[in-house]
């Protein structure tokens, strides 16, 4: 254990944390995504330990970034005393990128969480948009560079989120349309890009009501169903105030619950985005567990996503499904050998994806996962398996490895 002290003015109220903190001693203070709400939780937390910190190994992205501002000061000549003053940030300002930076390697999933449920939480006054654009930027990359991946990623994590739910939602749903928009609608670029900040954004009026209703088992107070059923015309409204001009974003986040059916070409831009969104937004919720509920298996989110609200093929849907198949990378199913897999990349065809067993016919995991062809016959998907179903505990990063 490397404990390197805090600055604590640096943590954000009202959202999770970016790592564990610990007193002087080494002591548990606070577990890494618990919520500190108010300024006098926070100062009592400090009088329970002589100092707060953090374990570094638990940190690395703080730890990166507090090493980079030691070493700029040393370039730049600063005081010994002033250096020895430095404590480390839950800022994380490393995290935000610079326009136009790729990342080093495979993101961070974790960190993108943490970085898209501080940004909507509580959008910053200034400089909104532009952290917006990064983050939209981040998640095309990595669309563009490991689509399979990013779904596999997002997919899995959508199953079980329920602390940062709202922002893993609002990442999957802007990822699905821009997979969908580029791959299959073929969208101009510009339109995509425009696609993906209005997907994000669309829920940011209730970013920690979504959250909250992700754990909440009592029935929805009124409060509660009022603030549900304006937030669209409330994202809106708190866009524009945070300085977001462009017409087509604003539409698409304004109309982004309509339930009129139809085909995309008679509609605008804004409402062509907002329709696609509205896909994506159901067959991502449908994944989504609830402290009332579980995740539905990925056959009833496509169900939902494909039938409009006339119980006709809906064009948007449609496209969705013709995008990520009808297993798409993150979801379980079960085989002809009677092993259950995930899938790990889409396939040649809608129903042969590339999967890795994870328990074997007799219901045992396997310890490391087995790529399976669901092409060759004896490997054949009998059909999806719901989440609940699979009592197994994966590494996400051992998955991403195979696929």
């Amino acid at each position: 254990m490397n404990l390197v002290a805090l600055n604590i003015d640096s943590i954000l109220l009202g959202q999770p944390l970016p790592f564990t903190l610990r007193g002087a001693d080494g002591v548990l203070l606070a577990q890494k995504g618990y919520v500190i709400q108010q300024r006098e939780e926070l100062t009592s937390l400090a009088a329970r330990a002589f100092q707060v910190c953090v374990d570094t190994e638990e940190s690395e992205d703080a730890y990166r970034s507090y090493l980079a501002q030691l070493q700029q000061m040393l370039l730049s000549q600063t005081s010994l005393g002033q250096i020895a003053a430095v404590k480390i940030s839950a800022g994380a300002q490393a995290s935000q990128g610079t326009p136009g930076a790729a990342p080093a390697g495979p993101p961070d999933w974790s960190e993108l969480q943490l970085r898209a449920t501080q940004l909507l939480r509580s959008p910053p006054p200034t400089g909104f948009a532009q952290r917006l654009c990064l983050l939209q930027a981040d998640l095309a990359r990595s669309c563009q560079q490991a689509p399979d991946a990013t779904l596999l990623a997002l997919i899995y994590l959508s199953a079980q989120e329920t602390r940062m739910y709202s922002a893993t939602h609002a990442m999957l749903v802007a990822c699905v349309c821009m997979l969908v928009a580029q791959d299959t609608l073929r969208w101009p670029h510009a339109r995509v890009e425009s696609l993906g900040l209005a997907a994000l954004s669309m829920n940011i009026s209730m970013t920690a009501l979504q959250d909250q209703l992700a754990v909440q088992s009592e029935p929805l107070t009124s409060q509660q169903v009022h603030a549900i059923q304006g937030h669209a015309e409330r994202s809106e409204a708190q866009l524009r105030a945070l300085g977001v001009t462009a017409p087509a974003w604003l539409e698409a986040v304004r109309l982004h619950h309509d339930r009129a059916p139809g085909a995309l070409a008679s509609r605008s831009e804004g409402q062509q985005m907002a329709r696609l969104i509205q896909r994506a937004d159901v067959f991502g919720a449908r994944l989504a567990p609830r402290a009332t509920r579980h995740p539905m298996t990925v056959t009833a989110a496509m169900q939902a996503s494909y039938y409009d609200e006339e119980r006709q093929a809906d064009e948007a849907g449609a496209a969705l499904i013709k995008t990520l198949g009808i297993y798409p990378p993150g979801t379980f199913v079960r085989l002809a050998s009677q092993e259950v897999a995930i899938v790990l990349r889409r396939g040649a065809s809608a129903t042969t994806p590339r999967v890795a067993v994870v328990l074997n016919r007799n219901g045992m995991p396997t310890g490391e996962p087995i790529p399976r062809d669901t092409a060759q016959p004896d490997w054949k998907i009998a059909g999806p398996m719901a989440r609940r179903e699979v009592r197994v505990q994966l590494q996400l990063a051992r998955l991403l490895a195979l696929a």
